[in-house]
């Protein structure tokens, strides 16, 4: 595993800015709805920008935006300097939600050097889905969405995991064709936008506190925020979302628990220099 310092970390948050700014411009051109979430937009309310250990960024969207941002990069993206990935155009691509990469370089996540597709610095794009607003069907659904996530992990968790017993079940796992699973997961899709529901969230990724779900109105009331020294659209109730997401969101966690991802290889840009 490589150890990121510092002067390297920073070099990697300008170059996913980059991708900030440039979902920022398709988004406004093409008249479609986003919002920095997460540890991004923690980090534009008590930061200013990134979170100082940070080494990633996260936007979201209401699954009809989503969609319409997935069609808007085939003509907009800027492919002289950057790539989409999701699971209908990447060959062995196993998450449930979107990455814009940059081109010319590498963040090389430990064990996953295996997967067949390119692994340059990314910034993750999230499409948010309906789940049910009664809190006991909401929690049969988070348990069917536990199940596809750790299928669709299972190529990873059969290298990456510890405990024996489970690589050797996620090695069972990875015998699931993928075409099945993908055909499930749509269906799941679309279920879960058949009406409009109080309660959504990120299928393919865990949500916190039990309540496995977000309130809908957070996505859709978004005002202009300041990050990093540029504007982006962000969740205008902030403080009710940070503080269901990370309870005392203003407070800095222990030194302990501010960790990167363990990456095995990085490749940068030589242009980009941090601010």
């Amino acid at each position: 595993m490589i150890e990121i310092d510092q002067n390297t970390l920073r070099q990697i948050q300008m170059i996913q800015l980059e991708m900030l700014i440039e979902v920022d411009r398709i988004c406004k051109k093409c008249g479609i709805r986003y919002n920095i979430i997460a540890g991004t937009l923690l980090g534009a309310v008590r930061h200013g920008g990134y979170i100082p250990w940070d080494d990633d960024a996260d936007v979201a969207f209401l699954r009809p935006e989503y969609e319409k941002f997935r069609q808007a990069v085939k003509t907009e993206l800027d492919t002289s300097r950057f790539y989409f990935q999701d699971s209908c155009r990447t060959k062995g691509y196993r998450w449930g939600y979107g990455k814009l990469r940059r081109k010319h370089t590498l963040f090389l996540r430990e064990h996953q050097e295996h997967m067949p597709y390119e692994q340059g610095i990314f910034i993750d794009l999230f499409p948010l889905d309906g789940v049910p607003d009664n809190h006991i069907l909401r929690t049969v659904k988070n348990f069917e969405c536990f199940c596809v996530r750790k299928i669709l992990w299972s190529k990873v968790g059969q290298i990456a995991e510890k405990n024996a017993m489970k690589r050797q079940w996620y090695k069972l796992l990875a015998f699931i064709p993928e075409k099945s699973v993908w055909k499930y997961y749509h269906r799941m899709v679309a279920l879960a936008n058949k009406k409009r529901t109080r309660m959504v969230r990120i299928l393919m990724f865990p949500t916190p506190n039990r309540a496995y779900g977000y309130c809908r109105d957070w996505y859709e009331n978004s005002s202009e925020i300041m990050f990093e020294g540029e504007i982006f659209q962000g969740i205008k109730d902030y403080d009710s979302y940070l503080h269901f997401k990370f309870r005392n969101y203003k407070e800095l966690p222990p030194k302990e628990c501010r960790k990167v991802h363990p990456v095995s290889a990085i490749k940068l840009l030589n242009d980009v220099k941090p601010r």
